[in-house]
């Protein structure tokens, strides 16, 4: 006999919709499926087996073929094991086709265990998402685990905590509990209040700028000098994330296996991986492609410590990703790609020892060593990050006074505000922050002012500065002009965003040697 059922797929964040097909058929004993499934799914016998006669169920000692229909994409996971086990039980006679519940408007996922309990898996919401785009499934079937994360779908999803359970439901002899939303504190993305560091002005009002307009940021001090703890204090003024965004967080989170028993991430993540990482790890990738930790910073902050103690190849692998904002894995049989709009945040010591340019340690390194530290972050890199910081040792007197300066609270309230308008200006299309602006909007939203033309030349004959560079600097100008609620960029916003570019000043640092 035949049986058939819905369950779904991924590619990506990306789900699509699956047949399974189950054949039981006279023969010698066999279980094959068919459909390019991978390990996972090939190694179900055994747990839909255990499953079937653990819930009470005869499993058929014949030839059974399952076929994941369109057969021509690979599928992965553990999540078919329920909709295969289900299609079992029905092409064997232990359900009706014909009960109440119907095979073609429902769907199912989950992981058996032995014991034919539902176990929880990775990538339900983004499943779930690609259905509201077909409209004619009527229910979902999940594991109890998943049941918050379906409920954010808007889908009529209900959960079983067995197998049984579910061939109950199925047959129109059980019933199922709905699954609902749950509520909870979010991930924290802030450390600290910004008041906490101590002096370090120009730093503080560089990442005002920063969260005002998305821009990414490298900071370059020696040790003690602050930098960790502006990193960690940044997405204290950073805006809440929308409703959009915090459900593409979520997918990616999905899909990373990440989520347990919350629902919808809300707010923004903050990733600070070891700088051991390697560059599959940091972007993306592997034999089955899974996002990386740029991914995994949608939205959100990828703090980079100690950045060039990265391997080069992590590092450089940055440079696709801080332009177009996605990742794309391409194997042999399949190309996925994974959104990376995060704000980098890097820090780094000036030289090898990490006193160079201190007012009271002596450096250490030659003037080679320092030449081939510096070069470790290599031009086209450093081209891409908006704003270039050079933080300087504190004295006694500051560290032993006072916090001094905006709390968080405030410095976030002007930030909200910059973002407002930002919003308003780039209503109906798909930028959010002055940092993604394409070239169209860059010339109809950035239009230099009087005087500014011949300061931006200079600039680029003397300091070095790239076309690149140039258009970095009218974005933050742009951010800078919001701030402080100009309609139009005017010079002193432009002068501003100079002091911000230091580390592409190549010609006043070779002329120190």
């Amino acid at each position: 006999m035949l049986a058939e059922l819905w369950t779904l797929g991924l590619k990506g964040i990306d789900g699509f919709k699956i047949r399974v097909e189950v054949d039981i058929a006279s023969g010698l004993p066999s279980y094959a499926v068919v459909g390019l499934p991978d390990a996972a799914i090939k190694e179900s016998k055994g747990r839909v087996a255990a499953a079937v006669r653990n819930s009470g169920f005869d499993f058929p000692v014949k030839k059974i073929t399952v076929n994941l229909s369109p057969a021509e994409v690979k599928k992965t996971g553990t999540h078919f094991d329920l909709p295969i086990a289900l299609g079992v039980l029905a092409a064997s006679g232990n359900i009706d086709k014909k009960a109440a519940c119907s095979f073609e408007t429902s769907v199912f996922i989950g992981e058996l265990a032995l014991d034919g309990s539902l176990r929880p898996v990775a990538g339900v919401l983004p499943m779930l998402l690609a259905l509201k785009k077909t409209g004619d499934i009527k229910a979902v079937i999940v594991p109890r685990e998943n049941s918050a994360e379906a409920a954010v779908s808007g889908l009529n999803c209900l959960y079983a905590e067995t197998l049984k359970d579910a061939a109950a439901w199925l047959a129109g002899a059980g019933e199922l509990s709905v699954c609902k939303a749950v509520q909870f504190p979010g991930r924290g993305c802030a450390l600290g209040d910004l008041c906490e560091v101590k002096n370090q002005a120009l730093a503080k009002r560089a990442l005002e700028i920063a969260a005002a307009g998305f821009h990414n940021v490298i900071m370059v001090g020696p040790p003690g000098a602050g930098k960790s703890m502006l990193a960690k204090r940044f997405g204290s003024i950073l805006p809440p994330l929308t409703a959009d965004e915090a459900l593409e967080a979520t997918k990616i989170y999905s899909v990373s296996g990440l989520i347990k028993s919350s629902s919808l991430i809300t707010e923004r993540p903050f990733r600070e991986p070891h700088h051991s990482i390697s560059d599959a790890a940091l972007i993306g990738g592997g034999a089955v492609p899974r996002p990386g930790e740029v991914s995994l910073a949608h939205n959100g902050v990828l703090f980079l410590d100690e950045f060039t103690e990265f391997s080069r190849p992590a590092r450089e692998a940055l440079r696709e990703p801080l332009e177009s904002w996605q990742v794309t894995v391409s194997r042999v049989k399949d190309t996925v790609t994974y959104p990376a709009r995060c704000l980098l945040i890097a820090a780094m010591n000036p030289c090898p020892c990490g006193y160079f340019g201190h007012p009271t340690r002596e450096c250490s390194c030659t003037p080679l060593q320092i030449h081939k530290y510096r070069a470790r972050v290599s031009g086209p890199l450093m081209d891409r990050i908006d704003i270039h910081l050079q933080l300087s040792p504190i004295k006694y007197a500051d560290w032993e006074g006072l916090p001094k300066g905006e709390s968080s609270s405030t410095v976030a309230e002007r930030v909200a505000g910059a973002m407002a308008v930002q919003q308003e200006r780039f209503k109906g299309s798909k930028t959010r922050a002055n940092a993604f602006m394409g070239v169209r909007e860059l010339r109809e939203h950035c239009r230099l002012p009087e005087g500014a033309s011949n300061l931006l030349e200079t600039a680029m004959n003397k300091l070095g500065f790239s076309a690149r560079s140039l258009d970095k600097i009218l974005k933050l100008a742009r951010t800078i002009a919001d701030l402080d609620g100009a309609a139009g960029l005017k010079k002193e916003h432009v002068i501003e965003t100079m002091q911000y570019r230091t580390l592409d000043k190549t010609v006043e640092f070779v002329s120190k040697y």
